[in-house]
């Protein structure tokens, strides 16, 4: 099949549909009732690690990033998108909703490594505070994700950088959760 695009606007449009789709897929994929083993590729100094099948099929073949890379103790989580999907809400529930899944992935991700929430001793994070897919302000949205994300991280907590941004991809995209990570092996 070929797909002829002429306009930057289609361009986007159809990089966006492809996106959603990953998202899904590999979202679907790390929330199916049977486990995975994951898949390590070695690589300098470590070893990339990803969670499913389904990551490795679109994150590591098609798009060409590691979800996942470790070299020597440390390990670093490419950026997981909290985006909605079609039909779902854009109101502070359904926000949380959507981050519970981001950090869901994430939680395949370093159980895939071998670590945990725990292990976590840098997150970054990138917001799109104002945007067509949440319905709060600034302090909805951070209350909101500082919650969810206070049910998967205990004390003591990672250092922590929060930034605004204008946009992500996908364009469904409200934050990006990126991780660095400290194995105790």
């Amino acid at each position: 099949m070929t797909i002829l695009v002429s306009s930057s606007a289609a361009r986007r449009s159809l990089l966006g549909a492809i996106t959603l789709f990953m998202v899904g897929l590999i979202t679907a994929q790390a929330q199916s009732e049977k486990p995975e083993k994951a898949i390590r590729i070695p690589s300098s100094g470590g070893e990339v690690v990803i969670a499913t099948a389904a990551e490795k099929t679109i994150a590591y073949d098609q798009y060409h990033y590691s979800p996942a890379r470790r070299v020597g103790d440390t390990l670093y989580v490419s950026g997981v998108v909290v985006g909605r999907r079609e039909g779902e809400g854009k109101d502070v529930a359904a926000f949380k909703a959507q981050v519970r899944r981001a950090f869901q992935r994430i939680q395949a991700t370093l159980e895939a490594a071998g670590a945990s929430f725990d292990d976590v001793v840098m997150l970054n994070t990138f917001h799109v505070w104002q945007g067509p897919n949440f319905e709060g302000d600034r302090a909805a949205q951070f209350a909101a994700f500082s919650a969810v994300k206070d049910e998967f991280m205990k004390a003591p907590y990672p250092a922590w950088t929060a930034v605004g941004t204008t946009a992500l991809i996908p364009d469904s995209g409200i934050v990006e959760i990126q991780a660095i990570v400290h194995l105790n092996k």
